[in-house]
């Protein structure tokens, strides 16, 4: 491994624990406050797993705060006459007699987890975010967007009338579109500025999980105009006449709008001559060139004229006001949880992929690179990790805290706790699902990897 790669390990491996740190001491911390709230009595307070390496006992019923050993996940906690004597003066403060009370406790982590989602979101709203405009770059036919007639240089004005300013953007409203309908309607802008509506499938997209590139979906930049900037010393351009400055109209029958059009031309017709028509000082000039073979495309050595300010032109930024920063932070952490939900049934309905689960490696990799970026993306990131564990938390798999919240809602119904044997092999098949959803995360982490 090169010093470079080290580094790129270490600091995304300190990103990680800095966002799973913080991830756990909220999501337990919820756990924790509403049980103070209701009278339980917390032993442990824990930010990670195993021996500790750091305790304190404070308060007035000297809860322990830990660091464990294994800075993987976390734990409260509770008084539990199941799992100790409990002196008769403090029974009423056991957990596990605290009835359909126990609800608020264990849903309290999960909800935990979506507030830090709309803070991180609110904050990364206020400070301001910037992506790169959802600018086409080359459209291969045989994709789903080439069949629907998308086309280079085509900029994704919206997606069902919601504005996309960023490629994020496009891909979040794709998905979110897709889940509920089986057509989506895209608006565009082309070069010329008119606009153009397509339809994509909303079974394709739902198919790739948000996945563009499997869609079609390349990113590309503005268009830029013909003109000559450099013309090569001693190559073919230069020895037929071409100058610096000079505009491209014309060549092989094909108006030439675009530089691209024109970097296509040549690159098909190496070992063949051109006849290109070019506008130098008002005036139009026939030149005959023969594209060199260079790799395996023409080349004929000119570069073409950038504007200045054209880099900062493919970026949108925007930022929104205190209060409506709020609104919207609040709106997208809805919006994405509901899309989770969506997605995680059609994952187990089979009608979408599962090779977009990410595990613990992918996760380390794009904390290091969004902390590496700056502020506003690492809250981003920081969002969508808890807003994701606050809702998968909620889903109703025994070990869960949703499983938990079943158990609890049964046992209030049939007014008796459950029996120890159901109680058993729930948590053992909740293990087994649990099992099977990290094996298959981890697989897809080496896959990416390898």
């Amino acid at each position: 491994m090169t010093f470079s790669a080290l580094e790129s390990f270490g600091s995304s491996l300190v990103a990680f624990l800095v966002t799973l740190g913080i991830l756990v001491i909220v999501h337990e911390f919820g756990h924790f406050w509403v049980a103070k709230k209701l009278g339980i009595k917390v032993l442990r307070f824990s930010v990670g797993f195993g021996k500790p390496i750091w305790s304190r006992k404070a308060g007035v019923d000297q809860t322990e705060y830990a660091l464990g050993f294994i800075p993987l996940g976390g734990y409260v906690s509770f008084l539990d006459d199941r799992e100790g004597s409990v002196e008769p003066s403090e029974a009423h403060r056991a957990f596990n007699r605290q009835g359909i009370w126990r609800i608020p406790v264990v849903l309290a982590g999960p909800f935990a987890n979506l507030l830090l989602a709309v803070l991180a979101y609110w904050l990364m709203f206020l400070i301001g975010i910037s992506g790169l405009r959802p600018i086409l770059g080359t459209v291969d036919p045989a994709t789903p967007v080439g069949r629907a007639g998308f086309s280079e240089g085509e900029e994704i004005f919206s997606v069902e009338e919601v504005p996309t300013p960023t490629w994020d953007a496009v891909s979040f409203a794709l998905l979110r579109e897709a889940v509920d309908q089986e057509i989506v309607r895209v608006e565009t802008v082309d070069p010329k500025g008119e606009h153009h509506h397509r339809v994509l499938s909303g079974q394709v997209i739902t198919q790739s999980e948000g996945n563009l590139h499997q869609t079609g979906f390349r990113p590309g930049s503005p268009l830029l105009e013909p003109i000559l900037e450099v013309v090569e010393a001693g190559g073919p351009a230069a020895k037929a006449g071409f100058v610096l400055g000079d505009r491209i109209l014309r060549s092989e029958g094909l108006a030439i709008d675009f530089w691209n059009q024109w970097v296509e031309v040549v690159r098909s017709h190496p070992g063949q001559t051109l006849h290109v028509e070019i506008e130098r000082a008002g005036e139009r000039k026939i030149l005959s060139v023969t594209p060199i073979l260079k790799g395996d495309s023409g080349y004929v050595g000119v570069s073409v004229k950038v504007p200045n300010g054209y880099r900062d032109s493919m970026r949108a930024e925007f930022r929104y006001p205190f209060w409506e920063a709020l609104g919207v932070a609040s709106t997208k952490v809805w919006d994405m949880s509901v899309l989770t939900l969506k997605m995680l049934l059609k994952v187990a309905e089979g009608q979408a992929s599962m090779g977009d689960i990410s595990g613990p490696i992918s996760i380390a990799q794009f904390a290091g690179k969004a902390a590496s970026i700056g502020l506003a993306p690492f809250l981003a990131f920081l969002g969508l990790i808890s807003l994701n564990l606050g809702v998968i938390n909620l889903l109703p798999i025994p070990v869960l805290d949703g499983g938990h919240v079943v158990h609890y809602l049964v046992e209030a119904i049939l007014g008796k706790p459950l029996p120890n044997k159901v109680v058993f092999w729930g948590q053992k098949i909740g293990e087994v699902i649990l099992f099977g959803m990290m094996y298959l995360a981890l697989f897809n982490d080496f896959q990416r990897l390898f």
